[in-house]
């Protein structure tokens, strides 16, 4: 027995060195695309990094993207992005093993594409869901703007702020076609939607879609920011609970 515990501390000590090292080295792989891609090009205040040859319809929906995120209170024309694109490269997989299976993943300075994009026209899709590429590429990148704004202490998981808020505004900043400017008309088709069998799913006019949770924050910030004016740090700050918030929002709705 004595003889087994030195044996036993010292498999403990090569068990933890080695978890330590896997550890560093994904935290080294997260934080440094370029270990794992072939390339890199920089456009703009992207620098993308990708295996095969840029398809010239995802700088358009860079440039859409852009144009979104410059309307966000927490734009920031200096913070300069990582766009991981999901063409052959171990990274997107390294990611999806850390926080799930996405469409894509927005943190620190970085846009990951998770899902099967097809840039011509302009969506990602995973397992028959589509959705729209330029704005999930908003979307994600103002969880970036979120992170740039308030850090890494003050900003989701660690903050824990209501995941309303912090999933809610990122669809507030990208969901700007025309079909989805007007909150009344967006409560009108949840209703319509949430009455048939929807999978869970909602869907927009150029048939791409969102989660109907995702939906449901988007309308509350929605409601926050253009019926009562309030900025998004405002939000941030209110102690307001959600249910608080969408019954406040549905009887707008009805007085309308």
């Amino acid at each position: 027995m004595e003889q087994v515990k030195p044996q036993l501390k010292k498999w403990t000590f090569n068990l933890t060195v080695t978890g330590l090292f896997i550890v560093a080295l994904l935290v080294g792989i997260v934080l440094n695309p370029s270990l794992v891609y072939a390339n890199k090009t920089t456009y703009d205040n992207f620098a993308i990094f990708h295996n095969k040859a840029i398809d010239s319809a995802l700088l358009v929906q860079l440039d859409e993207a852009n144009k979104l995120l410059e309307k966000s209170e927490l734009y920031n024309p200096k913070l300069k992005l990582d766009i991981c694109l999901n063409d052959g490269s171990i990274y997107p997989f390294i990611i999806r093993k850390i926080v799930g299976d996405n469409f894509a993943t927005g943190f620190y300075d970085k846009v990951v594409l998770q899902g099967n994009p097809d840039y011509k026209n302009n969506y990602i899709e995973i397992r028959g869901y589509k959705w729209n590429l330029a704005q999930l590429l908003a979307h994600e990148a103002t969880h970036c703007l979120q992170y740039d704004k308030m850090g890494l202490w003050k900003s989701n998981p660690i903050a824990q702020y209501p995941t309303w808020k912090w999933e809610g505004y990122p669809e507030y900043v990208a969901r700007q076609n025309p079909d989805q400017k007007d909150l009344a008309k967006n409560i009108e088709r949840l209703i319509n939607t949430e009455q048939i069998n929807n999978n869970g799913w909602i869907y927009f006019a150029d048939s791409t879609g969102t989660v109907i949770t995702y939906y449901k924050y988007w309308l509350l910030i929605k409601y926050e920011m253009d019926i009562k004016k309030m900025t998004y740090i405002q939000i941030l700050k209110d102690t307001a609970q959600e249910e608080t918030v969408r019954k406040e929002m549905m009887n707008w709705y009805k007085s309308l």
